[in-house]
């Protein structure tokens, strides 16, 4: 008997037994399916960011990269946690304030008819990548751990069946009591994974002799560096401040103070794991010294007792299910609330918005899944995609904090501004002046914002972001 294998099959029927009851909650009206009418409670809104974030790159990409560097590997996922701190402390209570379901829909609101347009585009861009990933990374995980069941094609259709099946039946209600499942689970299997090869591997000392000496294995910075976690800290604050999947999670709260202790319980839950994976990723390098750092993961966790080894494999995969449904639920109401709801069909009855959302989540399920199978290079194409976020969160804080510097074409004017650097810097190396683009997309961005307040005449009302 495969044990790993029942106890994914096990984990896939609970998810889906879960869904079933969250699809009772979320009927009714499409606000119960998109913001489970904005009734969700602090646990529901922690294990929901923390969820999102904590995916395939926190947790077996943060391992793979500490095979290579170190302990320092862990500073990606801490840097999410800051990030979550952050947008619960300084900009959740505006976003509620606002009533707003979207980043567009703010967008449209202060801003001209392109800046909406250019916005929504851009978003739904940006979660369709991210997205995508999650696709590739669980098929990775499902193919690497399973390679008698599962090849990679089969393991992201699988995942993608999953994935689909999950956000369509319950919506945002799916997704939050899903991940009362799936955060559970992740934290218990990566910590118990950790603590047992720990043990076997005789203590941290012995595995500390058993490391190359050439690598600062066990430094919490010299492996990525100072610049490297600066940079992480400041992409990842970035993301949590505009990327329309977190901010719809904190539109789902009951109340503006649940969002705020939501966002800094789950920031605070994220700091330590990644170190915890790091650790993982560095024990696979004492037991696996000669392999790829994407295989010896998957060896060390299979040299497991084969229960804890299911219950590991489960976890790493609850990682991009979790991840997975909210990015998928965000783009599809970023389709009907932004693009058929505005644009198609505005006098749209309730009933047929919330058949059109839940039609978006299949057709923008099953496009990403495409894309999925055409991508390579993952690191390259998250960092693509997360680092067009620069310019949402240099709209929203000045809409928010400054808005007598507001104009109605600055919104449009940033992110083309955004797009532009995008696009030098992967076209032109001469450009690269910074050690990441995240830097030279926040000077653009503000410059260009600050370019408008000094060249545009056209205010925005300044009494509707108070």
């Amino acid at each position: 008997m495969n044990i790993p294998f029942l106890i994914v099959c096990i984990y896939i029927l609970l998810l889906f037994i879960i869904s079933f009851f969250a699809r009772r909650r979320s009927a009714g009206n499409a606000s119960n399916y998109i913001l489970a009418g904005r009734q969700l409670t602090t646990p529901l809104i922690t294990v929901s960011i923390v969820g999102l974030a904590v995916g395939g790159a926190s947790t077996i990409g943060v391992a793979e990269q500490a095979y290579k560097v170190g302990l320092s590997a862990g500073w990606y996922t801490t840097a999410w946690g800051l990030g979550a701190i952050t947008m619960g402390m300084l900009v959740a209570q505006k976003y509620r304030q606002l009533n707003i379901t979207t980043i567009p829909e703010l967008l449209g609101r202060f801003y001209d008819k392109k800046g909406m347009i250019a916005g929504i585009s851009c978003q739904i861009l940006i979660q369709l990548v991210v997205m995508s990933l999650q696709y590739l990374a669980g098929g990775s995980i499902l193919c690497a751990l399973m390679p008698e069941i599962f090849t990679l094609t089969t393991g992201m259709l699988t995942s993608a069946v999953v994935f689909i099946s999950v956000t369509m039946t319950g919506g945002m209600w799916s997704a939050s009591l899903s991940n009362l499942l799936n955060v559970s689970l992740k934290y218990i299997g990566i910590i118990l994974a950790t603590i047992v090869s720990v043990t076997h591997a005789g203590g941290l000392k012995n595995i500390e002799t058993q490391l190359p000496a050439t690598v600062p294995y066990l430094s919490f910075f010299d492996g990525v560096g100072i610049t490297g976690i600066i940079t992480w800290i400041l992409v990842l604050v970035t993301v949590n401040l505009s990327l329309q999947s977190i901010i719809q999670i904190s539109l789902g709260a009951k109340d503006v103070q649940t969002a705020r202790r939501g966002f800094v319980i789950g920031g605070l839950m994220m700091l330590p794991i990644g170190f915890v994976s790091a650790l993982l990723g560095i024990i696979a390098k004492t037991m696996f010294p000669d392999v790829s750092p994407a295989m010896a993961l998957p060896m060390t966790i299979m040299s497991l007792n084969p229960v804890l080894a299911g219950i590991t494999l489960a976890a790493l995969w609850a990682a991009d299910v979790s991840t997975a449904c909210s990015l998928l639920l965000s783009s599809a109401t970023l389709f009907s609330q932004d693009i058929y709801k505005k644009f198609v069909n505005p006098n749209v009855s309730d009933k047929t918005f919330l058949v059109v959302t839940k039609a978006s989540v299949l057709i923008l399920g099953l496009l990403t899944l495409i894309l999925a199978m055409t991508i390579s290079g993952i690191i390259t194409t998250l960092m693509i995609g997360l680092s067009l976020t620069a310019s949402f969160s240099v709209i929203v804080l000045f809409t928010l904090f400054a808005p007598s510097l507001c104009r109605r074409n600055a919104a449009f004017y940033t992110i083309m501004a955004s797009l532009a650097v995008l696009i030098l810097w992967q076209t032109i190396p001469s450009v690269r002046i910074f050690p990441h683009v995240i830097y030279l997309e926040w000077i653009a961005c503000v410059g260009t914002f600050l370019l408008t307040y000094l060249f545009d005449s056209k205010v925005i009302s300044a009494s509707e972001c108070a």
